[in-house]
């Protein structure tokens, strides 16, 4: 048995649907799982033209219509796109409707068992909130309709894993987040990520927050009055928690095995070391060579990866995305479903 996957195709003015196009054109993608795409028919079928992925699209109504085949592209389409309704590179209220709706679509199917786990495309909040949704991005919207209060976010590339104790919020915001009980849950989270990626005794890195993890309260009291603590109550309940660590090594020491996954204090923390390990750009022409990397909530009671990348509006629609990102998320989902179902 393969787990079924829900891909929802992110925001139709973005590179998602061209990502998700020519993820599924991969053999690798349908010899490890069933992939089903959520989606609207015209964006994807645009999308197979200008990336001449030549796929055929077979529309399903429910999860055992699939033919799961190499070359068919099988899909749910929710209907909000007709040809013209929307324009590569723009954000607009449609779309973020549309994306919105196939977010929300891919959790029903996983909490009714309809499939195993979602792997989301990349959306645009600006348009998710010119469409009625003032969440500020996956992560919130994932928590919300599965009533998770307790949750983080997971980044992964080759050689490094980052999961982050506060993300999108200001930084001002951010420091006033680092409380003793948020960075031990988020201890807590972390560890049972690594189990579920199949590390049975996970080592955590636990990032200070000012510059030399506070210099015993020179730079900031963070380190002293809420990290500190909160490793030595995770720590003293058998947890593999080391730190604080200065934030300077503490990636460099987890790239160099030290360390199975480092707790990261704020979303630039750990979202610059990791795309510093997964991401390449070819500074003569612009283009990435590789943009590899998983981002996935944790906490949650269904399972959700994504790429790690945005819409990329700059070049949409013009058939160079790099779907890296995104069978790379597939590949992680297919991981976290073998360890939680015993597939």
């Amino acid at each position: 048995m393969k787990p079924i996957l829900a891909i929802t195709m992110g925001d139709p003015a973005g590179i998602g649907p061209e990502i998700t196009v020519k993820a599924l054109s991969h053999k690798e993608v349908y010899e490890s799982c069933t992939p089903v795409v959520i989606g609207d028919r015209e964006a994807l079928a645009d999308a197979d033209r200008f990336c001449g992925a030549g796929l055929s699209l077979h529309e399903i109504v429910g999860i055992g219509d699939v033919k799961d085949q190499l070359g068919v592209l099988d899909y749910m389409n929710l209907g909000f796109l007709a040809k013209g309704d929307w324009a590569y590179k723009e954000v607009s209220e449609q779309c973020g409707k549309a994306s919105f709706a196939y977010v929300t679509k891919g959790i029903e199917l996983a909490q009714s068992g309809d499939v195993h786990g979602v792997v989301t495309g990349p959306i645009n909040k600006e348009a998710l909130h010119l469409g009625g949704f003032p969440y500020s991005g996956h992560t919130e919207i994932f928590a919300e309709y599965t009533g998770t209060k307790d949750y983080s976010m997971l980044l992964l590339s080759e050689s490094l894993r980052v999961v982050h104790a506060t993300t999108h919020v200001s930084m001002r915001e951010a420091c006033g987040l680092i409380t003793e009980d948020r960075v031990y849950h988020v201890i807590k989270l972390a560890d049972e990520a690594m189990q579920a990626l199949g590390i049975s005794r996970p080592r955590i890195g636990v990032a200070g927050l000012n510059a030399h993890a506070g210099e015993n309260g020179l730079f900031g009291r963070e380190e002293i009055e809420a990290i500190r603590p909160a490793i030595q109550r995770a720590a003293a309940e058998g947890y593999l928690a080391d730190g604080p660590v200065p934030p300077d090594t503490v990636f460099v020491k987890a790239m160099g095995g030290m360390y199975d996954v480092v707790v990261a204090m704020y979303h630039d923390q750990g979202h610059i070391p990791l795309k510093l390990s997964g991401f390449r750009l070819d500074g003569k022409t612009g283009a990435y060579t590789s943009v590899s990397g998983v981002n996935c909530t944790i906490g949650l009671p269904i399972i959700r990866t994504s790429v790690d990348h945005g819409t990329a509006f700059g070049k949409a629609g013009e058939g160079r995305a790099n779907e890296e990102s995104m069978v790379d998320a597939i590949r992680t989902a297919v991981t976290l479903a073998k360890v939680k179902f015993g597939i």
